[in-house]
């Protein structure tokens, strides 16, 4: 795959992660790449700390229902933008009540994200974030190629061949989930949690939305193109692309 291309052509702004669901990190890292951010990731506190010694971030994204949260904003010295010192922070979490967000800035967040979230949403707030604290105005970069298709995040389009397909926030979303975790399989489970959040409790939903995107993709389940089931496992992501069979083209063995 070719998803950190575009933090090598320009030198990138940096983006320290502290996440300690790897589902998640891959999530981030792939929809920051449309910010031309090089993204690395902390599972702990330990961990931040060591990737902090040799390499300063521009900008961080925390979970701040992680327990190492509070010690990490302290280390990184994250402070409110009055004050324009320190780290900003895009905060993450999963409790989207006042009190919550008003700790979050308490603390020193810059802004704060409800998970789940849509990927556009995530990499606006980061842009505006590191650009107000920093003053990088690095391009944004909306298309993305991912194997042989191209996502255009802005204008929920996909690309593969001559074809041009729009997705709905949600099929955006699934896909960019998927792809994030490219050739490894995504239980129904994980998706249901990261997509629609832990209120939902009927993995149907999964099903129906992986069927629409696959129609839009024409993408037939006996011979995938992007996304394959695994049977009583889940999907997974296909990062390659042939245009046999797209479009209506027939396809041959």
């Amino acid at each position: 795959m070719d998803r950190h291309v575009n933090s090598s052509t320009v030198e990138a702004r940096r983006a320290l992660v502290l996440h300690d669901r790897p589902l998640v990190v891959d999530l981030i890292t792939l929809t920051l790449n449309h910010g031309v951010f090089a993204v690395r990731s902390a599972s702990s506190l330990a961990k931040a700390k060591a990737i902090l010694e040799d390499w300063v971030p521009n900008m961080s994204v925390v979970d701040m229902d992680h327990d190492d949260s509070t010690l990490v904003l302290k280390l990184l010295g994250a402070s409110n933008t009055m004050k324009r010192s320190g780290t900003p922070v895009l905060g993450l979490t999963r409790r989207g009540d006042l009190k919550t967000k008003l700790r979050a800035f308490d603390l020193g967040v810059d802004d704060i994200l409800t998970m789940p979230f849509s990927p556009e949403e995530l990499l606006a707030r980061a842009i505006v974030i590191s650009r107000r604290a920093t003053g990088l105005d690095l391009p944004l970069i909306p298309v993305i190629k991912l194997g042989e298709i191209e996502i255009d995040i802005v204008n929920r389009v996909v690309r593969a061949g001559d074809s041009v397909v729009h997705l709905s926030g949600i099929e955006q979303s699934l896909l960019y989930l998927l792809a994030s975790r490219a050739g490894r399989v995504v239980n129904r489970e994980e998706i249901l949690d990261a997509i629609w959040g832990v209120d939902f409790v009927a993995e149907s939903i999964v099903d129906r939305h992986i069927r629409s995107l696959r129609i839009k993709l024409q993408n037939d389940y006996r011979q995938p193109r992007f996304i394959a089931t695994v049977p009583s496992k889940g999907y997974r992501f296909i990062p390659t692309f042939s245009n046999v069979g797209w479009a209506g083209e027939p396809a041959t063995e």
